[in-house]
């Protein structure tokens, strides 16, 4: 997951580079020519970000190895089946994850003066080998596992990404999330032998963290992946007073998540263990409808500002939301994020 909010932070800086990309009145200065895609393919950009894209994988892996996998025991190359996990949140992070490396890189490889095709193809598949190589970590730790469901939602990212630009040269619908962490109350918990306690946001600070980072990415129950899109791309007269900001967007969520198939859990410090009441607690998974803005087709000139609405535009911005979920009842939030 650190990974993930590295990407998106990634993805933000790029987005000086398709600020500066787009035509205004604005002369740029010298600074900002080094943002702008070259007209042709310039090799010396070309062999640099190849360069940088072998060091910094390379880089990457070899920490993630030392850091992260290392500290667990190993094994031998096996799978695991973890679809329904985290009520399936994760492999939405997958899809959110892939298809923002795809785009991202995209993108960058346009600024070497590759075509948007071969760009495309190339973001693609720069981000199914880096997502295939995690997935490989995970099949020789005894911890996880090579996930085949893991694998569909990486390409399936990828794929989001790159069929549109084959299809459309443009990125009509978009992949976004958004986060909002709601209060709890201090909820006491009982192990199941009675001789101890935690609190419900003790339990949700150790398993999702606490910074602000931690929360956007990594708390299932506050996080929404959307799909968000762009009516009026798909109208078929362009002169239509339609606003071209104006997106729809479709959700996913879940709440109650506290486990990863279920809601007991055992503290790794006293063994105790621990279970949420599923009357009280009960995990269910959320449907919205909501309206979004594309912060890219806001009418702006000046490419700072620009380049600020362009790194935004990964997330949904908070507006009126119609909630359906799998306990079979209908929300409608005034202001969700």
């Amino acid at each position: 997951m650190v990974v993930r909010f590295i990407l998106c932070l990634t993805l933000i800086c790029s987005s000086f580079q398709v600020a500066f990309s787009q035509k205004t009145d604005e002369e740029p200065s010298k600074f900002q020519k080094l943002f702008i895609p070259s007209d042709t393919l310039n090799k010396a950009r070309l062999w640099a970000l190849n360069g940088t894209a072998v060091a910094g994988y390379t880089g990457v892996v070899l920490a993630l190895d030392q850091i992260w996998y290392a500290q667990y025991p190993r094994s031998g190359f096996h799978t695991f089946n973890d679809m329904g996990e985290w009520e399936d949140m994760d492999k939405m992070g997958h899809l959110y994850t892939s298809y923002m490396e795809s785009r991202m890189t995209s993108q960058i490889y346009q600024w070497s003066g590759l075509s948007r095709k071969k760009a495309a193809f190339t973001g693609f598949a720069l981000g199914t080998i880096f997502q295939t190589t995690l997935e490989t970590l995970d099949a020789f730790s005894t911890e996880w596992g090579w996930s085949w469901g893991d694998v569909a939602f990486n390409t399936g990212g990828g794929l989001v990404y790159l069929g549109q630009e084959l299809l459309w040269k443009e990125q009509r619908i978009q992949l976004k999330l958004s986060s909002w962490r709601s209060k709890l109350d201090e909820i006491t918990i009982i192990s199941e032998d009675g001789m101890h306690s935690i609190s419900l946001r003790e339990r949700r600070n150790s398993l999702y963290g606490t910074n602000i980072g931690q929360i956007i990415i990594k708390d299932y129950n506050a996080l929404t992946i959307w799909a968000s899109v762009n009516v009026s791309s798909f109208m078929k007269n362009k002169n239509t007073k339609f606003p071209k900001w104006l997106n729809i967007a479709v959700g996913y969520g879940a709440e109650n998540v506290y486990g990863g198939f279920s809601n007991i859990w055992e503290d790794d410090e006293t063994g105790a263990l621990y279970s949420l009441d599923a009357n009280d607690f009960p995990r269910y998974r959320q449907f919205f409808l909501s309206f979004d803005v594309d912060l890219t087709k806001i009418p702006v000139k000046n490419r700072f500002i620009k380049s600020i609405l362009a790194g935004l535009n990964i997330l949904k911005i908070p507006s009126p939301s119609l909630e359906v979920n799998t306990l079979g009842k209908v929300k409608f939030h005034p202001f969700y994020f």
